[in-house]
C-alpha cells in the first residue's frame, strides 16, 4: 500500500509525464494534418503541381514510417523520457527550417526533420500509458491519448485557417519550432519512465500482481519474438487501410476535394476538416472506453470501420448533399475511422508486456506507410485524370483518386477479421 505522499507522487508524475509527452502528441498531429489547410500557399510560395504538393507532404509519413520500429526499441531500451526530448529538438529544428524555406528542397528537408522528431511522440506515449496506467485501463489512456493529440490536428484546420488572415504560414511553422524546443526541455527535466525511477512500486503490485518480467536478451531477440508473432501482423494491415487514409484524405486532400467538387471556400472545407478530425479524436475516446468496458476487441473494431467505409462510398460517388448532411458526413467519418486505434491494444495484448514499445510499432508502421503511398498517389491519380484538359478540376477527376482511397479502407476492413480477440487482456 501506498501512503499518502507516495499516492500523490504516483498521480503527479503520470499526469506530468501524460500532459508533456501529450502535448509532443499535439505538434505531431497539427504538422500531420497541416498542410491540408496550407495547400493553396504552398503550391504558390513553391510553384508545384499536385504530385509535387503530395511528395512535400508525404516527406514526413516517409521518415515517419522508417522511424516507427526503431523508435519502439528505443522506448523500450532507454525509455521514453529520452527519446522525446531528443526528438522534441529535432522537429523544432525542422520546423523552423519549414517555416524559412525558400526552396522546395529546404522545406522538403525541414519537412523531413519534423517527421522524424514527431515520430517518435505517440510510440512512447503508448509505453508510458502502459507502466503509468493499469492494465485494465489502456484502452481508455490511449482514448485520451488521441483525444488530446487531435486537438494539433483541430488546430490545424479552421483555427489555422483563421490564423493565416493574420499572420503567414511560415511564421505560425517557425512559432511551433519553438514550442517543441520549450516541449523538449520540459520532457528531459520532469518525465519519468516508470515508476520504479522515482521509487514506486508498479502499478501491477499495487493490484497485488507480480510485476510483468523485463526482457532478457538483446533488443534484437525482442523485436524478433514480436515480428515472428503471426499475431501481431494484421494490425498493420487495419492501420494502413484506416488510419492511411484518414491521414491521406485529412492531412492533404480533403480541402481541394471539397473546394473543387462542391465549390466550398477554405473556410468551409476547413470547418468539415475541423468536424472530421474533432470526431476522430472523440470517437478515439469512446472507442476506447466502450472496449475496455465491454472486454472485446474485433466487434468494436468491425463496426467502427463498416461504418467509415460506407462514408467513402458516399464521398466516391460525389453525391450533391446540403450543408448539414455534408457537415454530419464528415462528422460519422471522423467518429467511425478511430475504429483502427484498437489495433494497438491487440498488438500489446498478443505479445510479452515487456516488448509493448515494439509490438505497438510495428503495427503503427502501417497508417504511416499508406499515407505516404496514398498522398502523393492521389496527386498522381488527380494529375493524370485532369491532363490536357482546361477546364477546372472536377469530381470526375478526383473520382479515381477518392476510388483509391476507398479500396484501402475495404482492406482494413477485411484485415479486422484477422485480428485475435485478446478479450481486453494479455494473451501470454
Amino acid at each position: 500500500m501506498l501512503n499518502t505522499h507516495q499516492a500523490n507522487q504516483l498521480v503527479r508524475l503520470r499526469w506530468t509525464a501524460f500532459a508533456i509527452v501529450g502535448l509532443a502528441y499535439v505538434l505531431s498531429f497539427f504538422h500531420r494534418f497541416a498542410p491540408a489547410a496550407i495547400s493553396s500557399d504552398l503550391q504558390l510560395a513553391f510553384n508545384t503541381t499536385g504530385a509535387s504538393l503530395g511528395r512535400l507532404a508525404a516527406t514526413y509519413f516517409y521518415v515517419y514510417t522508417v522511424m516507427q520500429i526503431p523508435t519502439g526499441i528505443l522506448a523500450d531500451t532507454l525509455g521514453p523520457r529520452r527519446v522525446v526530448a531528443i526528438g522534441g529538438v529535432i522537429a523544432g529544428i525542422g520546423s523552423i527550417m519549414f517555416g524559412m524555406a525558400d526552396t522546395l528542397a529546404m522545406a522538403s528537408i525541414g519537412r523531413l526533420l519534423v517527421g522524424l522528431g514527431v515520430s517518435v511522440a505517440f510510440i512512447c506515449m503508448l509505453k508510458l500509458n502502459a507502466v503509468w496506467f493499469h492494465d485494465r485501463h489502456f484502452g481508455t489512456a490511449t482514448g485520451a491519448t488521441i483525444l488530446l493529440g487531435n486537438l494539433g490536428s483541430v488546430l490545424a484546420a479552421a483555427p489555422l485557417a483563421w490564423a493565416l488572415g493574420f499572420v503567414s504560414w511560415r511564421t505560425v511553422f517557425v512559432a511551433v519550432g519553438v514550442i517543441s524546443l520549450f516541449l523538449a526541455a520540459l520532457s528531459w527535466w520532469f518525465v519519468r519512465n516508470h515508476p520504479g525511477e522515482a521509487g514506486l512500486p508498479s502499478l501491477r503490485e499495487l493490484d497485488g500482481k507480480e510485476s510483468h518480467p523485463a526482457h532478457q536478451g538483446h533488443w534484437y531477440d525482442g523485436l524478433l519474438v514480436v515480428m515472428k508473432n503471426r499475431a501481431t501482423w494484421p494490425g498493420l494491415w487495419v492501420n494502413m487501410g484506416l488510419a492511411g487514409t484518414l491521414f491521406a484524405f485529412g492531412g492533404l486532400w480533403a480541402v481541394p476535394f471539397l473546394r473543387d467538387v462542391y465549390g466550398m471556400d477554405r473556410a468551409v472545407a476547413t470547418d468539415h476538416t475541423t468536424l472530421l478530425l474533432a470526431g476522430f479524436a472523440i470517437g478515439a475516446f469512446f472507442i476506447g472506453t466502450l472496449s475496455d468496458r465491454l472486454g472485446r476487441r474485433k466487434p468494436v473494431m468491425f463496426v467502427g470501420a463498416l461504418v467509415y467505409c460506407l462514408c467513402w462510398v458516399v464521398l466516391w460517388t460525389g453525391m450533391q448533399m446540403s450543408s448539414l448532411l455534408s457537415h454530419l458526413l464528415f462528422l460519422v467519418m471522423g467518429l467511425s475511422a478511430p475504429s483502427f486505434t484498437l489495433s494497438w491494444a491487440c498488438a500489446k495484448e498478443v505479445n510479452p508486456p515487456a516488448l509493448s514499445g515494439m509490438a505497438t510499432s510495428v503495427v503503427n508502421v502501417g497508417a504511416f506507410l499508406g499515407t505516404a503511398i496514398m498522398q502523393p498517389l492521389v496527386g498522381w491519380a488527380i494529375d493524370r485524370a485532369h491532363a490536357g484538359s482546361t477546364a477546372p478540376l472536377g469530381l470526375v477527376d478526383y473520382q479515381f483518386g477518392i476510388g483509391i482511397m476507398l479500396g484501402f479502407a475495404v482492406m482494413g476492413l477485411i484485415a479486422i477479421l484477422f485480428v485475435r480477440e485478446t478479450y481486453c487482456r494479455y494473451a501470454n
